[in-house]
């Protein structure tokens, strides 16, 4: 009876999240239960071969960064390219995904091993594998219109997000291409999480080292790192 009664609430939950978040029923549940399965909860098929939502998560990726390239020309027609490249980084960031797919309740629906909590980027990646679910099942259009109207509209601030300083990697490389300093980064570590690895990069100027920092990507971690080392330089010279 426990569990029978459990059954029913996750059946609940995943309905109300497609009604009431999404505007639509899934045809092919099969196909959005792989999506929330992360990597450390694989399935074994009896090939031997072990499924999670890694593939869905990279198609995602690629329509997702379609979708908001396409938003973004349209909602600024007179913004200049690296104004859209860089708006384009902040909607798609782990770190963004990740907000965005707690306040829909995605995380909710997630199916992992573990603690939530070793998986940094668990919800932003579950968020595309969702993307490229919806795609494969209802095609581009249908994924446009559920994502610019279900999702950007209502759980994103974009306004803001274009008046937010982000992308302190550029920013650096600037400072030093204006100065004539020479800015660049180097992995100086590896960590192995188990089911991931983390990376630790250091800002190096005219070949010193400045700043370092760890994060799960290589870019995240360069971006943490330049983040730190640019404002310590302000700091110091203001």
């Amino acid at each position: 009876m426990f569990l029978f009664n459990r059954k029913n609430r996750d059946d609940d939950h995943f309905s109300n999240f497609f009604k009431n978040v999404l505007g639509f029923k899934p045809k092919n549940r099969e196909l959005y239960e792989l999506a929330f399965r992360h990597r450390s909860n694989s399935k074994s098929l009896a090939t031997g071969a072990k499924v999670n939502n890694e593939r869905l998560e990279y198609l995602g990726d690629a329509v997702l960064s379609s979708i908001v390239a396409d938003y973004l020309f349209h909602k600024y027609p007179h913004k200049e390219e690296g104004f859209l490249t860089e708006m384009r980084s902040k909607i798609v960031s782990r770190s963004n995904l990740n907000k965005v797919a707690k306040k829909i309740g995605l995380s909710e629906l997630l199916t992992f091993k573990g603690q939530q909590s070793q998986f940094k980027f668990i919800n932003g990646d579950a968020f595309e594998a969702l993307i490229g679910a919806i795609y494969l099942e209802r095609g581009y259009i249908f994924t446009q219109k559920v994502l610019t109207n279900r999702i950007i509209s209502v759980y994103m601030d974009i306004d803001t997000m274009a008046a937010t300083d982000w992308n302190f990697k550029s920013k650096l490389i600037d400072w030093g291409q204006h100065n004539h300093r020479k800015v660049s980064f180097e992995v100086v570590n590896v960590i192995d999480c188990g089911y991931c690895k983390q990376y630790e990069s250091r800002v190096l100027i005219d070949g010193e080292p400045h700043e370092s920092a760890v994060d799960y990507s290589i870019k995240a971690s360069e971006q943490l790192a330049a983040e730190k080392t640019y404002k310590r330089l302000f700091a110091t010279q203001g």
